[in-house]
């Protein structure tokens, strides 16, 4: 699949198809990738495909003015889709070379499992559905689902929907098992009482420090201007305190509704490691429950909440 990759991306650049790649080429830091936009075809050389490759590419399209390439997991992909649907991008401006993924390692998990800093961790090689971690020679082995981030293990489509060019064989959608570890921390907040679960959301967002990387990182964050950028009125005050910090993020999420594909990238670009997919996808269900509404399955289709049908559901209205 990787020599494939780098073949269709070389190529696309020789005819003159696109004028730019976007895909993932190996990090500074070990077990990463990041991203690599280029317009070199020898650059195509350095795309990598492995279990590493976090990042949601389609948060570099907005804006964009020619034509380009670019690889996307199946989450991904329907963040693509959902930027179409918000003429944030055109369709006939993409070559999309769709990835069926298998699931992204987190390597905080890795950490976690065998105690030992990502430096400290010779190898993390994936067999099916094992892992096996190496330290210090010593070789361990783990279900893969005790490492993959909690989105993955939810995934609804690991097989891109929208695409020009799939790389390799569908991959099926994720089991009851997995799903339900998936949405294992969301579970465990939902049983909470709701004091006890203020008391939660208080003592995590007085960490927040309003860095915005969750922002920044979030494909369906596209505003040029942000709500919390506003001084007239002020929204939400500049310094970091807890009640502007939920503020920012209940207001953050009814802004995302319908657009978050559940890609977790809000979590995983948090510093501090607040749960932000847990509220991003509780918003997710709530859509679905009361619109029936899969955020980026259909290019076609108007965007949420920008349409109204007297089949529409009304009992949340008070």
């Amino acid at each position: 699949m990787e020599q494939r990759l780098r073949l269709e991306a070389k190529a696309l650049l020789e005819q003159g198809k696109v004028s730019c790649v976007i895909g993932f080429e190996v990090g500074s830091l070990r077990f990463t990738t990041t991203p690599l936009i280029t317009g070199d075809r020898d650059a195509t050389g350095r795309l990598v495909l492995n279990p590493f490759m976090a990042n949601n590419l389609s948060v570099y399209l907005p804006g964009i003015k020619e034509k380009v390439a670019v690889v996307a997991k199946g989450c991904d992909s329907r963040s693509i889709v959902s930027l179409i649907q918000d003429n944030k991008v055109a369709r006939e401006d993409l070559v999309i070379i769709g990835v069926p993924c298998s699931g992204i390692i987190d390597l905080a998990k890795v950490e976690g499992l065998v105690d030992k800093d990502r430096d400290e961790i010779d190898d993390i090689t994936r067999h099916g559905d094992k892992v096996l971690i190496t330290v210090n020679g010593d070789k361990r082995e783990y279900p893969v689902r005790e490492v993959l981030f909690d989105n993955c293990l939810a995934c609804e489509t690991p097989t891109p929907q929208e695409y020009d060019i799939l790389l390799g064989e569908p991959t099926a959608a994720a089991g009851d098992e997995s799903r339900k570890a998936g949405q294992e921390k969301i579970a465990r907040l939902k049983a909470m009482a709701p004091d006890e679960r203020w008391a939660f959301w208080r003592s995590e967002f007085e960490r927040c420090l309003r860095c915005y990387a969750c922002r920044n990182i979030c494909p369906a964050c596209f505003c040029e201007r942000c709500f919390v950028e506003e001084t007239e009125p002020t929204w939400v005050m500049p310094i970091p305190r807890w009640q502007d910090n939920l503020l920012f993020q209940v207001t953050r999420n009814l802004h995302v509704a319908g657009r978050c594909t559940d890609c977790g990238e809000c979590e995983r670009a948090c510093p501090v490691a607040i749960p932000l997919r847990s509220l991003a996808r509780e918003m997710y269900d709530i859509v679905s429950e009361l619109f029936n509404y899969r955020a980026g399955t259909d290019k076609e289709a108007p965007p949420l909440l920008t349409c109204y049908e007297p089949t529409d559901v009304e009992d949340f209205i008070r």
